[in-house]
């Protein structure tokens, strides 16, 4: 199953980054690059050293200058996330190709990528609800409360890889068909976002 591959590289990623602790640390990719494990192994590096950057820049103390510079890197992580997930949903459409959808064929709400990206995200928050839940400075009412929130997490993610595992299956069997768009962000892009182009 294609989610129970995702789970288990994307905690090996999160175990991978927490040796190092280190935004910066370059990717040591362990699969080979033409496989799926490879893609998910990047695509959960990006999402954890973005992760880590969106709790340096809420830092009350950050300097302003400083917190502006983290969320300009934020909002370059983001497009390279974005990119990665349309790589992946590229990956699918090449891999589905040759299937012809049935008559009565729907589309789904989201690309597998965009729901696999979900499942990415969610893997970090079962890592960090879990420090809390376990950190012996807490509180025994802040390990409690964690701990049920760790619980509904595990929940959403055997629900999420269900979900994942069994649209892959519709679209394998023509019951459903992809559709990908892409994001077309637009803070990024100086010939669309009016800040930027008034300024020319």
């Amino acid at each position: 199953m294609i989610s129970e591959i995702a789970n288990r590289i994307f905690n090996q990623v999160i175990t991978d980054y927490h040796k190092f602790d280190d935004i910066d640390h370059p990717v040591e990719n362990p699969y080979d690059a033409e496989t799926l494990e490879h893609l998910f192994y990047i695509k959960n590096w990006i999402d954890t050293a973005q992760w880590h950057m969106e709790d340096v820049v809420r830092n009350p103390q950050i300097d302003p200058v400083d917190g502006l510079s983290w969320k300009r890197r934020i909002d370059a992580q983001n497009q390279v996330r974005t990119d990665m997930v349309e790589f992946i949903d590229g990956y699918f459409l090449n891999l589905y190709q040759g299937i012809t959808p049935l008559p009565d064929a729907k589309i789904n709400t989201e690309s597998p990528a965009w729901a696999i990206d979900r499942l990415s995200i969610l893997a970090l928050k079962i890592y960090h609800m879990q420090e809390e839940a376990e950190r012996e400075s807490a509180s025994a009412e802040h390990r409690a409360q964690c701990q049920t929130k760790l619980n509904v997490l595990l929940a959403q993610r055997a629900d999420l890889s269900t979900s994942i595992d069994e649209l892959l299956a519709d679209i394998e069997a023509g019951k459903k068909y992809m559709k990908v768009y892409k994001q077309m962000k637009m803070y990024n892009d100086p010939s669309l976002n009016p800040v930027l182009y008034n300024k020319v």
